[in-house]
């Protein structure tokens, strides 16, 4: 396997200090612990997602562990323009804020919260349980154009998650481009559910939810794979990577740099064990291995 050279990054219009980046809805609900993500390796960190009124979720379970991923539903649930209070313990970090809405109207009010305290916004068009927002306006790649316009109008950097919930993601992800995206984060959870057969009832309270981890690994490769073909602006890949190997792949792929989510739940300390594998002194240049996979 190889390895590459170590040094900043630069994806999506962020400074990043390496290609890791901690993905949204994972340890993002506090200032404190987004640095302490930081603080343990990743290049940068995505915040839960933050919408236009609080939200307080679905009801529980709204979590189940199974043997190869995570399934959720958590609802969306967060505090709305309250957090942005929570970014003074990471002012002047690579902080993505990630920013949801029911409409374009509101993806452009979240965002005005938090312009210049962030780094750049993540719209996150892709949660696939909760009604009204996120894939319910990510899978209509008009919507899309229109909520990534919204958003790009402060000349921030505007990276946008896609659903891989759909039958063409590139649709989207030509849509996102063509509103002023500086990058497409590919891929959000694959719409998913799991029943007891004790209960004989889903596993979730929501019924179903989105699957993360390690089964959703090859969805998100080949969608990567996908939009590198198709779209022209950066990728950050997103989706069961728990590995150096998964990170070169992703990169492989088309991805400039790569954000992790349900592995963090098992290491807090991934970051660094990534870190340790997947750079060396006498490391590839980066540049060389985004998209080599493509012929």
């Amino acid at each position: 396997m190889c390895v590459l050279r170590s040094g900043p990054v630069r994806a999506g219009g962020v400074s990043l200090t390496n290609h890791l980046i901690l993905a949204a809805g994972v340890l993002g609900t506090t200032g404190a612990s987004l640095r302490r993500i930081l603080k343990s390796g990743a290049g940068g960190v995505v915040t839960k997602s933050i919408g236009p009124s609080p939200k307080y979720g679905h009801p529980g379970p709204c979590l189940a562990v199974l043997e190869d991923g995570i399934l959720n539903a958590m609802g969306l649930p967060n505090p709305s323009s309250a957090f942005t209070e929570e970014l003074e313990a990471v002012a002047g970090e690579p902080v993505i804020a990630s920013i949801f809405g029911g409409s374009p109207e509101e993806f452009n009010t979240v965002a005005g919260w938090f312009a210049g305290k962030v780094s750049g916004f993540e719209l996150n068009l892709s949660c696939p349980h909760a009604e009204g927002y996120g894939a319910a306006l990510g899978s209509d790649p008009a919507l899309v154009e229109e909520c990534t316009r919204a958003v790009a109008s402060y000349n921030l950097p505007t990276w946008v998650k896609l659903t891989p919930n759909v039958t063409d993601i590139t649709l989207c992800g030509r849509a996102a481009e063509k509103g002023g995206a500086t990058a497409l984060v590919a891929i959000n959870t694959v719409k998913a559910m799991r029943i007891s057969p004790e209960l004989r009832r889903p596993v979730l309270g929501h019924g179903y939810g989105g699957l993360s981890g390690r089964a959703i690994l090859p969805i998100a490769i080949r969608c990567v794979y996908e939009l590198y073909e198709a779209c022209s602006i950066p990728i950050i890949g997103c989706g069961g990577v728990s590995s150096a190997r998964d990170v070169l792949e992703m990169m492989m792929a088309g991805a400039q740099a790569v954000e992790i989510g349900s592995a963090v739940l098992g290491d807090q300390q991934i970051f660094t064990s990534i870190e340790r594998e997947l750079y060396g002194p006498d490391g590839e240049d980066p540049a060389t291995i985004v998209g080599c996979a493509h012929v």
